[in-house]
């Protein structure tokens, strides 16, 4: 195996496939990067859940395929000076050269690495900084606890020429409603994939012009979700598990509602809960135009702000989490929010708009769930 290649290149493709790196590997072969020179260069990775492909031209000299330690291939390309790096194979080392910059890459064991799975048929295709976006902000909403498995996923709801993205962890719920161009318009299917893999492919992926989907049939025994975009792809195992019925908790009308400037909203959120801990409530009373926050009790630190905004029905007091209430603004991605209340305690439902007085965009919708105060 012999080749050169463009060090931008090179590190693009490491960066994509060693996310698909096992962190703790049943076998000692997954730790690696596969490198498959043949008329263009393969690299190639997997946890035995997510793998991961990355293709590129290069000027190859010599075929070949050779298993070297990931991470290390993976710092090594990060810091390579901006020059053509050569690989050569050398018996059981690989020579990597860039510059003056030269490095000695032990091999593992080929023999041992599993077949990785095919990517499924196609689905359809979407547009990738729309899909980015839309994983995002659902995201944010997905748990961290794994005892939890269902709950570190987003649940993916396709519908003809539709497809719904959703992620809880029991305090907020995140919902975003997309279009995509199916291959079958009448099309409907769902998967639930772990949030994490999601959002890297999602972020690496958003370069690009458009992404292809790809899903297995129920009837698989694979349960594989795919994606790939131009040179690159990834394939998942779903999720078991059923994700929680979640639409009848989005609530279709209210008793109140606040339409505040986002930027705002952010700035003061921010301030007022400097004199608190990020899990301690934010108090937010709501009445007359106003909005009052408040942070800290008794002989603790305290903090007090009002705002101007444009609000209609009752008066509402209510408390966040005001880490969580500042993930919901940030995901907005609009100039205002529109925060529409059901109770001092149910949820409130945060959605965008990109004018006070215009159409709120009911595309993207955050549920927050109320946290009790102290008096």
């Amino acid at each position: 195996m012999k080749f050169t290649v463009d060090s931008a290149v090179l590190t693009d493709s490491v960066n994509w496939v060693s996310r698909s790196l096992s962190t703790r590997p049943i076998m000692t072969a997954l730790l690696g990067i596969v490198i498959d020179a043949q008329k263009d260069i393969t690299l190639s990775a997997s946890d035995l859940e997510t793998s991961a492909k990355s293709s590129f031209n290069a000027d190859a000299k010599e075929i070949g395929r050779v298993l070297v330690p990931g991470r290390l291939l993976s710092e090594i390309s990060k810091n390579l000076p901006n020059k053509p790096v050569s690989f050569t194979l050398d018996g059981t080392r690989v020579l990597v050269t860039a510059g003056s910059a030269k490095f000695t890459l032990p091999t593992l064991p080929i023999n041992e690495y599993p077949n990785l799975p095919t990517l499924p048929e196609t689905s359809g295709n979407i547009t990738s900084d729309l899909f980015a976006t839309a994983v995002n902000q659902v995201a944010i909403a997905a748990g961290r606890d794994d005892s939890l498995p269902t709950l570190t996923g987003i649940h993916v709801d396709i519908n003809k020429e539709s497809i719904t993205l959703a992620a809880t962890d029991r305090y907020r719920l995140a919902v975003r409603e997309i279009k995509w161009t199916p291959n079958d318009p009448e099309i409907t299917t769902s998967a639930l994939l772990r949030a994490r893999t999601l959002a890297d492919a999602a972020r690496t992926i958003a370069n690009t012009k458009s992404i292809s989907l790809a899903i297995a049939p129920t009837s698989s025994n694979e349960r594989l979700i795919g994606f790939s975009s131009e040179a690159k792809s990834m394939t998942s195992r779903q999720l078991d598990g059923t994700f929680p019925q979640y639409r009848h908790l989005l609530p279709a009308e209210g008793i109140a509602t606040a339409v505040i400037e986002v930027s705002k909203l952010l700035d003061s959120v921010r301030r007022v809960a400097l004199v608190t801990d990020k899990t301690v409530p934010l108090r937010l009373k709501f009445k007359d135009g106003t909005l009052q926050l408040e942070a800290g009790t008794g002989d603790d630190a305290q903090a007090t702000e009002e705002l101007e905004i444009a609000y209609e029905g009752e008066a509402i007091d209510i408390a966040f989490n005001p880490t969580f209430l500042t993930d919901g603004l940030n995901a907005l991605g609009t100039t205002y929010v529109n925060i529409a209340f059901t109770g001092s305690n149910k949820p409130a439902m945060l959605s965008g708009k990109n004018k006070i007085d215009g159409e709120t965009d009911s595309s993207y919708r955050y549920l927050l769930m109320p946290m009790r105060y102290a008096s």
